[in-house]
């Protein structure tokens, strides 16, 4: 805790100093030179004894990430918590001034349930991934690209930083066929995603916009105007390979990965990853998230989190924690690496 109330206080130093910098100067940012340093100088007061190691960390952090992409797939408790909300905007503002180029994809479990339970639609689960009828995919494209991905993409741009709402029928972004199940389940229309476009979010990125996609995809051919439903952590982790990103982080309601006992994993090897599913140790919701963070790092992907949404800044913690490895905090979470 105390590491963390430093990185904080420390990339609150940083974002100071950048949003009065050449080039990086905050559209919400009016203030005066004054005001300037009043807010730098309540930001370091107090600061520990080792305030300068930390300093040096982050500042290793940024410049190894500095015109890298990271990944973020941002779902669960961070987005249902009004603090932990605004607190994960303001992260992304942060590393949008440190010069990282951040893409996020969102989920939207809860607030589906609750349109589907108010709209009388029913629906289920069938390992791990949600069953989805036209009906059910009619729901989620409305509540996902609709009103949570606009929420989102605003609040960021109110926290001073650029970004722009897509839907993954947006100029094709997310072009996916029919997903079959493994264990022979009709997931109904839940798509795989077949191809990317890369150029249109490289080309957002570049401009200094964060792209906050909806994983809601479109069909291919002769399917094309079938609307697909597809996990966010499967549409997270294949954006962040295609894009051969820097880091991918999964925001999760626990604590990362666990073993039988419950107790965490903090580093595995993708074949550690595959070992652990086979053995049913890693089950359910969490197989997408680790199969995609696995599948993530052997396109090219430096190195997957799977964090804990739940701590207050979990993004800003794991991508500047770490220094130049990059390795996240040590804190908590599970980094998975070739």
């Amino acid at each position: 805790m105390k590491l963390f109330t430093s990185i904080l206080a420390i990339a609150t130093v940083f974002n100071l100093l950048l949003s009065g910098a050449s080039g990086f100067i905050s559209p919400a940012s009016s203030s005066s030179p004054a005001s300037s340093l009043s807010s730098l100088s309540l930001a370091t007061k107090g600061a520990p004894e080792n305030f300068s190691d930390v300093a040096e960390t982050i500042s290793d952090a940024a410049r190894s990430l500095r015109g890298q992409t990271v990944v973020v797939k941002y779902g669960g408790n961070a987005m249902t918590s009004p603090e932990l909300k605004a607190g994960f905007c303001q992260d992304v503002v942060t590393l949008q001034n440190l010069g990282v180029r951040i893409l996020v994809v969102h989920g939207g479990g809860p607030q589906i349930n609750a349109m589907l339970e108010k709209v009388g639609v029913e629906s289920r689960f069938e390992g791990g991934m949600r069953v989805s009828s036209t009906d059910v995919v009619d729901v989620a494209e409305m509540v996902l690209c609709g009103s949570v991905n606009k929420e989102i993409s605003s609040t960021i741009c109110s926290a001073g930083g650029r970004a722009i709402g897509l839907s993954g029928r947006d100029d094709n972004l997310l072009q996916c066929v029919k997903k079959i199940d493994k264990d022979g389940y009709d997931l109904g229309f839940v798509g795989e995603v077949d191809s990317v476009n890369t150029e249109l979010l490289n080309q957002l990125l570049d401009m200094g916009i964060c792209p906050v996609v909806s994983p809601i995809g479109t069909g291919i051919g002769e399917e094309k105007d079938i609307a697909y439903n597809v996990n966010a952590d499967v549409a997270a982790g294949r954006i962040a390979g295609e894009l051969r990103a820097a880091r991918v982080l999964f925001l999760t309601d626990i604590a990362g990965v666990l073993d039988k006992e419950m107790k965490l994993l903090p580093t595995l090897s993708c074949d550690d990853v595959n070992a652990l599913i086979d053995d049913e140790t890693i089950t359910g919701g969490m197989i997408p998230k680790v199969s995609y963070a696995t599948s993530a790092v052997e396109l090219g992907v430096k190195g997957a989190f799977i964090t804990d949404g739940r701590v207050p800044h979990a993004l800003l913690k794991e991508v500047l924690a770490g220094g130049s490895a990059g390795t996240g905090s040590g804190e908590g979470g599970t980094y998975v690496s070739s």
